[in-house]
């Protein structure tokens, strides 16, 4: 007894990929010309890369830079073999220029999203939540103005907002039928163009073609075996391929740098904001797809590149600070009143890390903002002077912070090593004697340690830090974490 029906079958036995079969590749290019000049190309789900290579082949491989995305680990390093650039990753977690390629050959996955993580949220549109929709959406800002469309995708799949964004997006549609109908595909041609270059009564004549096709209305023509029409132009690129990388990690790199660094370094945003120590050099050189991730995670703003070679990544913020100022008026009788004047002013603090190569200075964390305590002096970065080392009256395990304390220390409105310090050494701060009793008591006996100490900051007026009685875990809040 048959458990699928056929189509479905064929989908299983294939495991949802759906290669470009030979006739219909051979027909299709014939419809491409390539242009003066050195084109780009892409295909977005480009299984082996057989499809793309054989376009370049036929544009001509040496004027040629054919680039891919696969998500399929084996696909992709097969496709590896064949063309120029290729990443192995899901479509949307990559990040590639825009308007940089003069062909894409779009044949995406079949099938409805699901909702998860496959792509579902960011989709954009009011009609049936298909793959091929999502993959056009995603894969159609690649493509510059005048660029040429492969489309290949099941003709069902061609609603009648799929067919409102093709006839939107493209000029000279063509639509014809796969030579090989196993799965009722069909070939769609076009040139992308502004949508105020349309013309308008051929768009609605193309939409009422689309649309027939889709409802088995009208069926489309076969692919010729001999393109009769003017050919469709690649252009040659334009600009240069600025983004061409995965935004996270494949499982691989992740996995050699923790090996190499032997696990994840601890309480990074304690030490690294810590005064009087030297800040440490990256542990390699930012690769592109170590800035890509940090720009998407907003770690960074960008990076820029001086005149004279410097190297710089940037993170930029604001602060809200209070400005005080008392004003003192005198009454008729002789009074003296006084009047205390808050106002607000936003600072804003600039910082780069200094990245260029084989620089003594590569690592080191400069600081711009407006603000008298961020400033550096004229000549150099002042270097902090070492505070004095306080005794060690007990251990404090490990340091931890809450992420309202996190907070603060990346905005650098908060340098938590000078409470630390005074905590480790005794000083309780703003304390009562009965809890400054209880202190010393708890150095004797092992309990917890309580330390509260005043803050010059009007969001957050104290800073909590509690050492565990078994001297395990040291903690920084504040007391709206508690």
């Amino acid at each position: 007894m048959a458990l699928m029906f056929p189509r479905l079958a064929r989908n299983f036995a294939r495991n949802g990929y759906y290669p470009t079969d030979e006739a219909t590749l051979e027909r299709t290019l014939q419809a491409l010309a390539p242009s003066p000049g050195c084109m780009r190309i892409i295909d977005t789900c480009a299984g082996e890369g057989v499809a793309l290579a054989e376009a370049a082949h036929a544009l001509g491989r040496e004027n040629v830079e054919a680039c891919a995305v696969e998500y399929d680990r084996e696909r992709a390093a097969h496709a590896r073999g064949l063309l120029d650039r290729v990443l192995h990753s899901d479509l949307m977690d990559t990040l590639i220029s825009k308007q940089s390629f003069g062909l894409l050959w779009l044949n995406p996955p079949y099938g409805d999203l699901v909702a998860d993580h496959s792509g579902a949220s960011v989709y954009q549109g009011k009609g049936r939540r298909r793959l091929e929709k999502l993959f056009y959406q995603r894969s159609l800002p690649l493509l510059q103005y005048g660029g040429a469309l492969v489309f290949i995708i099941p003709h069902y799949v061609l609603d009648d907002e799929l067919c409102g964004w093709l006839c939107n997006h493209f000029t000279d549609l063509r639509i014809y039928a796969a030579a090989d109908a196993t799965f009722k595909q069909v070939v769609i041609f076009g040139t992308r163009v502004r949508r105020q270059d349309l013309v308008k009564p051929r768009v609605a004549v193309m939409r009422d073609r689309l649309r027939a096709v889709a409802a088995d209305l009208q069926a489309a023509e076969e692919l010729p075996a001999s393109w009769p029409w003017e050919p469709y132009v690649v252009l040659p690129a334009v600009n240069e391929l600025e983004h061409f990388c995965r935004v996270s990690l494949e499982p691989e790199q992740f996995a050699d740098e923790i090996g190499r660094l032997r696990g994840f370094w601890p309480d990074f945003m304690l030490h690294f904001g810590q005064t009087g120590i030297q800040p440490r050099p990256p542990v390699r050189e930012l690769s592109n797809w170590h800035l890509a991730l940090a720009l998407a995670a907003g770690a960074i703003s960008g990076v820029v590149h001086s005149k004279t070679g410097r190297v710089l990544v940037l993170k930029g913020d604001t602060y809200k600070d209070k400005v005080r100022k008392t004003e003192f008026t005198e009454d008729a009788d002789g009074n003296v009143s006084e009047v205390r004047i808050l106002t607000d002013r936003f600072i804003p603090i600039i910082r780069a890390w200094d990245m260029t190569p084989d620089s003594p200075d590569r690592g080191r964390v400069l600081t711009i903002s407006s603000s008298p305590s961020e400033s550096p002096t004229p000549a150099t970065e002042r270097e902090p002077e070492p505070d004095p080392v306080p005794s060690l009256l007990f251990e404090t395990g490990r340091l931890v912070m809450t992420r309202a304390v996190s907070d603060l220390v990346e905005r650098g409105v908060l340098d938590p090593s000078l409470y630390l310090r005074r905590h480790i050494a005794g000083d309780w701060g703003e304390l009562c004697d009965e809890d400054r009793q209880t202190n010393q008591q708890a150095l004797r006996h092992g309990d917890r340690l309580l330390s509260s100490y005043d803050l010059s900051i009007d969001e957050e007026p104290r800073l909590w830090i509690i050492t565990e009685t078994d001297r395990s875990v040291t903690t920084l809040l504040l007391p709206s974490d508690y």
